[in-house]
């Protein structure tokens, strides 16, 4: 009889959550249903479920993900949620972890734009990491929207107004059709050949998801990123998000709002300037007026006044020195003559010579030693006395112990 194994229960939880894990198939799936027990806590996650008229799945939404939702959540909405199922292995219930959700009604537009977004997002389209700076202050600009509408007008107005020393090049295209995605990549292929475009700002006026679907094109998305120069995406209003705003360098929620994120304003630099004009003014004011109080003192300087004065001054001070440096030494002379005089008393004190004058003498044998005991010597040992004036040689005749 064969074997089964025996789980615990987290330990099945687990096991069943790895098998989930390991399904490419769920790790990216659209779910669509209806909300219920909606609940929306301090934490920021979303709890709910969605269901349909036979059966009923519990999801989760995380703050981070939440908090990119255009729409609250409300119960009985019909929504499409993507996302991944797994199992929470503390209870052992399999729920979808959504990380997106969007109004259900849209239809296969919005199926489409969601799996685009997420082929390209994988393929790092979207990667913050390379996105390009926006030029401070460029010098020529190129318009990608109709020639015909209200976002053309809207762009012209707002650069004119903030930076009307940048040169704009409008490259006239469609923006809505069939044909508006061939012509968007054309219109991008030729910023390299106009010349001297530093800044693409492409986008069209507010519309349906249906007008602003040219935007949402894939050949669209990669032509943006193989753009030479930075891309700007303004299309639509605030609330509308296309394929193009995510993959472009930057995002404006408005054609008005990306002429004025593209140019800084003349007025405000203009200000600036004024500014630094009038501070450099004032710092080259204090500057006159402190080197003319050094010249002031420079002129009433003695030594320009007496170019001798100082060198005076020094020959005065090289005397003192040279009186103080003699008395020094003539001091030190004395002091030193005074030391050897007693040095020498001292010597003089303490020389041999000094005893022999008082009448003592020296006694030394044959090799030169002095003698100081008579076990030194025996009867009939040379010996030599020296006194004070001369050296006697002499023989011991005798010789007497002394107690």
């Amino acid at each position: 009889m064969a074997e089964f194994p025996t789980f615990t229960v987290s330990g099945l939880n687990q096991y069943m959550k790895s098998l989930l894990d390991r399904d490419e198939f769920l790790n990216g799936i659209f779910v669509r249903g209806e909300i219920s027990n909606y609940k929306c806590y301090p934490s920021g996650h979303h709890y709910f479920s969605l269901k349909d008229a036979e059966g009923t799945i519990r999801c989760v939404m995380f703050k981070r993900e939440a908090a990119r939702l255009r729409f609250r959540p409300e119960n009985g909405m019909k929504v499409i949620a993507f996302g991944r199922v797994t199992v929470f292995p503390r209870d052992g219930q399999y729920q979808l972890y959504c990380s997106d959700l969007t109004p259900d009604g849209v239809g296969d537009l919005h199926v489409a734009f969601e799996q685009l977004k997420n082929k390209l997002a994988a393929e790092g389209l979207f990667d913050p990491a390379k996105k390009r700076p926006i030029p401070a202050y460029p010098k020529k600009i190129a318009l990608i929207t109709s020639p015909a509408g209200a976002a053309v007008r809207d762009l012209l107005r707002v650069l004119k107004a903030r930076w009307p020393l940048c040169q704009v090049v409008v490259i006239p295209t469609s923006v809505q059709g069939a044909e508006a995605p061939g012509e968007i990549c054309q219109a991008l292929s030729l910023v390299g050949v106009c010349g001297g475009v530093d800044l693409v700002i492409a986008g069209r006026g507010g519309g349906s998801m249906e007008d602003l679907w040219c935007f949402n094109d894939e050949k669209v998305a990669r032509a943006i990123r193989a753009c030479p120069v930075p891309v700007i995406s303004a299309v639509g209003h605030e609330p509308d998000f296309t394929i193009a705003d995510f993959v472009a360098d930057l995002r404006a929620a408005t054609p008005s709002n990306g002429a004025e994120l593209a140019t800084p304003d003349i007025r405000e630099i203009t200000e600036n300037l004024q500014t630094i004009q009038m501070a450099l003014k004032r710092a080259v004011d204090r500057r006159i007026d402190r080197e003319g109080k050094r010249l002031y003192n420079l002129s009433n300087n003695r030594v320009l006044r007496d170019p001798m004065a100082p060198i005076q001054d020094k020959r005065l001070l090289l005397d003192y020195h040279q009186r103080h440096l003699i008395n020094a030494l003539k001091n030190k002379l004395a002091r030193t003559h005074g030391d050897l005089g007693r040095l020498a008393a001292g010597l003089d004190a303490l020389s041999p010579m000094k005893v022999l004058g008082r009448g003592y003498g020296i006694a030394r044998n044959q090799e030169g030693q002095v003698l100081h005991s008579i076990r030194q010597v025996k009867h009939g040992t040379a010996i030599t006395l020296r006194l004070t004036d001369g050296t006697l040689g002499c023989r011991v005749e005798g010789v007497e112990k002394h107690g």
